[in-house]
């Protein structure tokens, strides 16, 4: 287990980011130096995720676990979705033990999903009905730019994060992406397929369907 004093900083850590921001946002101290079946140590606002101390790992902690390597970078500001349908933006920052390996993973899950539904809201007003006005089209100095570019209008066309959307809304935003010229680039297919947690053979699937 965590030495008592890591442990106690962690949790000093933990209340008071979570005092800090609310109630809307979850803290975990996941401890991966004792039983990895129950790396929960620590939680603040746990209602946001429904976990409690004593609970198993989350995915970000198991891709960690499978990896078993030295500590890797931190991954900041990714969405995460709760089994109730929360969208969460998470970051987890990795703590490494004295041999260079992780030792706990000090996590924060926000709640955005109300500011979804405005963000959603407030596009619906603010786009321009039948106008057939285009949007702002980007500068971009490289193709990968210009491919990020694309993915983020496709998902914005839809009008949902990634992590909350169906199979029908992913078959749209492909469409787009088709129809956009984004499958000319480069490898182009490997990162689209990476963007929405697809494979590369339901990505060419999606694109079968759309020309059928």
């Amino acid at each position: 287990m965590l030495s008592g004093p890591t442990l106690d900083l962690l949790r000093q850590m933990a209340r008071g980011v979570a005092a800090q921001f609310g109630s809307n946002c979850e803290v975990v101290i996941h401890d991966l130096t004792g039983d990895l079946d129950h790396t929960v140590a620590c939680i603040e606002n746990g209602h946001v995720s429904g976990r409690k101390a004593g609970d198993g790992p989350s995915k970000v902690v198991l891709d960690l676990l499978r990896a078993g390597a030295a500590c890797p970078e931190d991954r900041l500001a990714y969405l995460t979705r709760t089994p109730d349908g929360k969208v969460l933006r998470s970051s987890s920052l990795f703590i490494p033990g004295s041999d260079g390996r992780p030792a706990a993973i000090f996590s924060i899950n926000y709640d955005i999903s109300t500011l979804v539904s405005v963000e959603q809201a407030i596009r619906s007003l603010t786009t321009p009905a039948g106008s057939g006005e285009a949007p702002p089209q980007p500068i971009t100095s490289s193709v990968t730019e210009l491919l990020e570019e694309l993915i983020r209008q496709s998902v914005a066309l839809v009008g949902k994060p990634v992590a909350l959307m169906d199979r029908e809304d992913k078959r749209r935003a492909i469409r787009f992406l088709s129809d956009s010229g984004a499958l000319l680039i480069t490898k182009a297919g490997d990162k689209i397929a990476a963007a929405f947690g697809i494979s590369k053979f339901t990505l060419y699937n999606y694109l079968d369907d759309s020309k059928g």
